[in-house]
């Protein structure tokens, strides 16, 4: 270690601070930022029972019960007697994705620390194992550097530092600042545009927009936020607005235009950039733009994390940040993406797990974390798209919601840019547990533009992909989501009807859709299955369930039982009664197939939907997409050729300038 006086969280060089939690964060946020365990291992542990022995443990972890006391953002002081290590999801630096991206072979740990005590730094391989790299005791207020190698960390791997002070010391070690840095200043220019549309969220945005502007050095990298204004209810006339806005001053531009989606939304921030209108027709002055939700909670650090990892990468790529979970904000909901090139279907990365708690089972205690993970592409919740790339590639396609981030993704990697999902840059989103858009009015949107990328960017033999959508199809019919097939037929439908049809149908598609739903018994939820006749069952009876088939053999079976009972004549006094109430837990096809009726709870609890067999619907739905799904196999080929020649048109400015000037 060697002494330095320059300041370790700011500066050309930084590439990610170290921060503390904020006053107003739950208990369990915490763990993201300080893990107050000392002697943790990497080794598999027994989940935690609940929230109260959590909070149990983590109070009691350190010596004397005292924990570290956060004076503000970046500084905290270490107590008496207390170890706390800094190996946590925020404050480790995940080596494993510099190695890999960027140019970078040695990075150097900075710390402004004052007091008595000892700094210890750590790096672990991809399996979780942990190697001690250096250790030093602290006398007074100095300054500390570390050059730490990147070269061992090809697989993964994580480095940390740990502060630890014993009985004796008065005062403690007092941690004035400490940040990641390179050993030299980043290539080329921080010049972020943050791009948010929205659509009836104004309380997120400001949200949003406050803690933008609310961080000096985020604000000194951000030249401009465009806000695309696609709801009734506008960003501006939300309290807080006014205050958020002359944080951000000049920088803000808020744009209302009509309801275009999501897609529409993020293509006008890259028109916007890239092209201009009004006062900005000559362009923007940017380097990055970063997409990001409306429905977000922003760690602002993430914001120069991201451009930080753009400017270092060894050639142009996509910067992606993770989600972590809004309802459960200690947890991290997704790692990383993939997809899968023969069904042509996103999916987790392999061996990652989905909402992992990381106050339950923090990063040194999950080896998982450890390995480098890869993906195709990174959800728009939060993506980092350098101009250059943008200019290359072009705009988003005009999809309205649903695979507009995947196929960029794709469209990026055939270009020969690459995404990288990196951990520690992150945003808190609503998490997936509280709904199920496959099967409510983005159907549509799942369908059709799963087709759309498809063809673009999917295999040349699409029989996996439509085997599986048919599955889907037989699925909804047993659960009597009749509204969701009505809406794959017309997804299906206007695939067929070719590209031309993408741009018109943007401004409308979401109309008609909504008409087409309502026309079905589960495209129009009750607030309660009491407004309904309650259901004869009794008690015991209405709480339990057939267990779902084991292997094949029994799975297909019951399908062709389900088949054969939705050809039957449903019982007509189960029309205006249902047969049972069903929670959405257990709203599975071979529960539902053995039922004439039923009240299902939607997925985030707050209605149901009364549902009723119909024998006549199910043979026309299935004669229909099954018809639908043929003509697609048919004429693949030439699908695929009109598609990818009216591409240039998609994604080029003269396309949407018609939708937006």
């Amino acid at each position: 270690m060697s002494e330095t006086a320059q300041s370790p969280t700011t500066g050309e060089t930084l590439l990610q601070r170290v921060i503390m939690p904020r006053p107003a964060d739950p208990f369990a946020v915490r763990a993201l930022y300080l893990d107050e365990r000392p002697g943790t291992t990497l080794a598999p542990v027994e989940p935690l029972r609940g929230e109260q022995d959590r909070r149990l443990s983590l109070t009691v972890s350190t010596a004397g019960g005292r924990r570290t006391r956060v004076h503000d953002r970046t500084a905290a002081t270490v107590p008496p007697g207390t170890e706390v290590s800094f190996g946590a999801y925020f404050n480790a630096f995940a080596a494993g994705y510099w190695r890999a991206w960027s140019t970078l072979t040695a990075i150097e740990l900075r710390l402004d620390l004052e007091g008595t005590g000892r700094v210890d730094v750590y790096r672990t391989k991809a399996d979780g194992s942990q190697i001690f790299v250096a250790g030093e005791l602290v006398q007074g207020r100095r300054q500390v550097t570390l050059e730490l190698d990147l070269r061992p960390f090809e697989d993964g791997g994580w480095y940390w530092f740990d502060l630890s002070t014993d009985e004796a010391a008065e005062q403690g070690l007092h941690l004035h600042g400490g940040g990641w840095h390179a050993q030299h200043d980043a290539p080329g220019r921080a010049a972020v545009v943050v791009g948010m549309p929205t659509f009836n969220r104004p309380a997120d945005c400001v949200a949003t927009l406050t803690a933008l502007g609310s961080d000096p050095q985020v604000l000194d990298t951000v030249t401009a936020v465009i806000l695309p204004d696609q709801g009734t209810r506008k960003v501006r006339d939300e309290a807080g607005y006014e205050q958020a806005a002359a944080l951000l001053g000049d920088r803000l531009r808020i744009i209302d235009q009509p309801n275009l989606g999501g897609s529409g939304g993020y293509a006008r921030i890259m028109y916007e950039v890239l092209h201009g209108t009004g006062p900005h027709a000559g362009g923007i002055d940017c380097e990055q733009i970063l997409y990001m939700d409306d429905d977000i909670l922003l760690e602002p650090d993430s914001v120069l994390r991201a451009v930080a990892f753009s400017r270092f990468a060894r050639s142009p790529m996509l910067v992606g940040g993770q989600m972590l979970s809004l309802q459960a904000r200690s947890q991290l909901s997704t790692m990383g993406e993939v997809v899968d090139r023969n069904q042509f279907m996103w999916r987790p990365a392999p061996e990652t797990e989905s909402h992992h708690d990381l106050a339950a089972r923090t990063l040194r205690q999950s080896p998982w974390l450890h390995r480098r993970v890869d993906v195709d592409y990174n959800a728009w919740w939060m993506c980092l798209i350098p101009r250059r790339v943008a200019e290359d590639l072009g705009l988003p396609l005009p999809l309205f919601i649903k695979w507009d981030d995947a196929e960029y993704g794709l469209r990026a990697r055939a270009a020969g840019y690459r995404t990288a999902t990196v951990p520690g840059i992150a945003i808190w989103h609503m998490s997936f547990i509280e709904k199920d858009d496959s099967s409510d009015w983005q159907a549509y949107f799942h369908y059709r533009n799963r087709l759309v990328a498809a063809a673009l960017r999917g295999p040349d033999d699409p029989r996996a992909l439509l085997k599986e959508t048919f599955k889907r199809t037989l699925r909804h019919l047993m659960l009597m989501e009749y509204s969701a097939v009505a809406l794959q037929i017309k997804a299906f439908t206007d695939f067929l009807a070719g590209p031309e049809a993408l741009f018109p149908k943007l401004p409308v598609v979401l109309d008609e859709i909504r008409e087409l739903r309502s026309r079905y018994d589960d495209g129009r939820p009750l607030n309660s299955a009491t407004d309904v006749p309650l259901a004869d069952l009794d008690a015991l009876g209405a709480q339990l369930f057939p267990e779902p088939p084991v292997g094949r053999a029994k799975a297909a079976l019951g399908l062709a039982r389900g088949v054969l009972r939705n050809l039957r004549t449903p019982d007509p006094a189960l029309r205006e009664r249902p047969q049972r109430n069903v929670p959405w837990a257990n709203a599975q096809w071979f529960v539902l197939a053995g039922l004439d009726s039923a009240t299902v709870s939607t997925p985030d609890g707050r209605g149901v939907t009364f549902r009723r067999r119909d024998p006549l619907l199910f043979k026309q739905m299935v004669t229909e997409s099954l018809r639908l799904h043929r003509a697609v196999a048919a004429d693949w080929g030439t699908l695929r050729g009109r598609y990818r020649a009216a591409e240039p048109t998609l994604t080029g400015r003269d396309g949407w300038k018609h939708i937006f000037e």
